[in-house]
């Protein structure tokens, strides 16, 4: 046992495969292992954002203030600067060492590259995006083929109309011609502009704040059809990185599609209910409503294809789409419960663990009281 102390004490320092150093109150690397000067470089004299990101100021919401401020242990994830000038991307966990007489003057911090893992985890999410635009592209197919049979109709009734001279027959005919051309017309837009996608502009919101707007949006158009619209938002939600216009486009496709399915139920009073909430990490945006709901054949669709429950030329099928795409560049999800004349429930959840980051900004992932 005597042997296994001495190693730790004197060997673990050198061999431990994780960066460490230690940082006083200014901000100095006054002790780092020989890990850390293998990842960061020479560190002797020289401040801890400067030998990590190459920067001349201390990093913006610093977590080791915070540290040297409250003494609880964080954890979090940063982006910095290997020794070759590369991009990194590294675990940190920061422990205060405090006195005896209980001030804290050093910063014990021990950083884990996690870059190649953040690789991955990209990769990943693309191909999740190229899957869903090739599953979309395959639905597309589908519905135009669907679309060009009813040309195909139309052509019909317009020619025999004109063979037999009859006005009231080529008058439907080419009714039907133009809105079979309309629809694929609205199809190829719709899905250039779900391909194609905007640049997400992620930052710090009120995640409140896109529910509030969207309810306030429908609530005229609810009351017109007589449907009761409510918002049931938890109050202490923190701030989030997200992108407030993407939020607001999947609650704007969730709601629209609940007031719809409340339109055609039968039942006397309709409601849809937007509620927010956040528990353990993971936020929460729920749309219910008490409209006609999905059978089974109806579900199995909802996301596997190019499909849509609206009448002709009211819907194309890409709301949900879109809406996971965007809760996917979240590093989100989408689920729904539903059941036939009893309604439907979707859920956007998203870890604030796996929330985008603006310009690589590094946030707090844990905190230890």
């Amino acid at each position: 046992m005597e042997d296994i102390r001495n190693w730790i004490h004197t060997q673990l320092w050198y061999q431990v495969p994780i960066s460490i150093a230690v940082i006083d109150r200014e901000h100095h690397v006054v002790e780092a292992n020989p890990h850390f000067a293998q990842n960061f470089g020479d560190w002797h004299g020289r401040y801890c954002h400067e030998v990590y990101k190459g920067l001349s100021e201390r990093c913006e919401n610093c977590a080791a203030s915070k540290t040297f401020v409250d003494g609880l242990v964080r954890q979090r994830e940063e982006q910095g600067i290997v020794r070759e000038g590369k991009p990194s991307q590294y675990l940190v966990q920061m422990v205060p060492l405090i006195g005896q007489d209980g001030t804290i003057r050093y910063i014990i911090e021990m950083s884990t590259d996690i870059t190649n893992t953040k690789l991955l985890e990209q990769e990943k999410f693309d191909a999740e995006r190229l899957a869903a635009v090739g599953q979309t592209v395959a639905g597309l197919a589908h519905g135009v083929k669907n679309l060009l049979m009813g040309i195909d109709g139309g052509m019909y009734v317009l020619r025999s109309g004109l063979e037999k001279s009859d006005a009231g027959r080529i008058l439907k005919g080419w009714e039907m011609l133009e809105q079979d051309i309309g629809r694929i017309t609205e199809f190829v837009k719709e899905f250039l502009e779900f391909a194609k996608g905007r640049t997400a502009q992620v930052q710090l919101i009120d995640p409140n704040e896109p529910a509030r707007q969207v309810v306030a949006l429908f609530r005229e158009t609810a009351r017109l059809k007589g449907i009761e619209i409510q918002a049931d938002l938890q109050d202490d939600i923190p701030e989030a990185f997200m992108d407030e216009d993407g939020i607001h486009t999947c609650l704007v496709n969730l709601v629209s599609n609940a007031l719809d399915a409340c339109e055609v139920s039968d039942r006397p009073n309709r409601h849809v209910v937007l509620s927010t909430s956040e528990q353990e990490g993971k936020l929460l945006y729920k749309v219910a409503d008490d409209g006609a709901g999905m059978d089974y054949d109806i579900k199995r669709k909802v996301f596997s294809s190019f499909f849509s429950t609206k009448v002709t030329g009211k819907g194309t099928g890409l709301g949900l789409l879109t809406t996971r795409k965007i809760a996917q560049e979240h590093g989100g999800t989408v689920s729904f419960d539903s059941a036939e004349g009893a309604g439907s429930v979707f859920r956007l959840e998203f870890l604030r663990e796996r929330l985008p980051k603006p310009n690589g900004d590094g946030q707090d992932r844990t905190e230890q009281e």
